[in-house]
């Protein structure tokens, strides 16, 4: 009788397992795969031999095997390349501002700037700028304007407190309200790459993941 291929087939699900933890490499598993059919081979019943399934079954486990693990590795070759060319395209923010979701608005030389995106055409669009308490500061008066993204402007010239101010964007079409996103700027100080993910350090403090980012001015 045969001897019983169970425990090649165990070796070579820990084989299989070992790929998933790199902790071999394929010419490695190749290796030992092929010292246990030798093994199984020379130990076998002469009178009742493996057939060629089993032969070509146990071949295919050792491809199956070895293919996965070079996929792992080329996998991990990959996001390296990918995070170093993430890190360079990161590189090139540094210094421009950058568009994410929030409403905090940012003041330069006495002027305050937002954008924000419609999801429909408004035929009147109103800015509302408050203090953190909520104490309402001015208003910009948009008119009408097409679906996308819109930038305003407010004079923050005399307006000498500390705090962050924020703004607030309301949008109608015949009287029905339109959804709009509050977009705030903010100026990239530095880059970060953690875990094969870029992440932006803004002046404010804040740091954002790449992938959040609305657009670079």
């Amino acid at each position: 009788m045969a001897l019983d291929v169970t425990a090649l087939n165990a070796a070579s699900s820990s084989l299989a397992g070992t790929t998933s933890t790199n902790s071999t490499t394929a010419e490695a598993s190749q290796d030992r795969f092929l010292k246990l059919l030798v093994a199984q081979l020379n130990n076998q019943d002469p009178m009742n031999p493996m057939d060629n399934a089993q032969m070509t079954s146990q071949l295919a486990q050792i491809n199956t095997v070895s293919g996965i693990q070079t996929l792992n590795d080329t996998m991990k070759s990959m996001a390296t390349q990918i995070a170093a060319l993430q890190s360079l395209q990161g590189s090139s923010t540094i210094g421009h501002e950058v568009l994410t979701e929030g409403n905090t608005l940012s003041i330069t030389d006495g002027v305050g700037k937002g954008s924000f995106d419609l999801s429909g055409a408004a035929d009147a669009v109103k800015v509302e700028v408050r203090t953190a308490g909520g104490t309402l500061l001015g208003t910009v008066d948009m008119g009408a304007l097409s679906t996308g993204r819109q930038a305003f402007t407010w004079d923050a010239s005399k307006y000498t407190n500390s705090g962050d101010l924020s703004f607030k964007v309301t949008a109608t079409n015949s009287g029905a309200a339109v959804t709009t996103t509050a977009l705030e700027r903010n100026k990239v100080v530095s880059v970060s790459n953690e875990n094969n993910v870029l992440n932006l350090q803004l002046q404010n403090g804040d740091s954002v993941a790449y992938s959040a980012v609305k657009a670079i001015l």
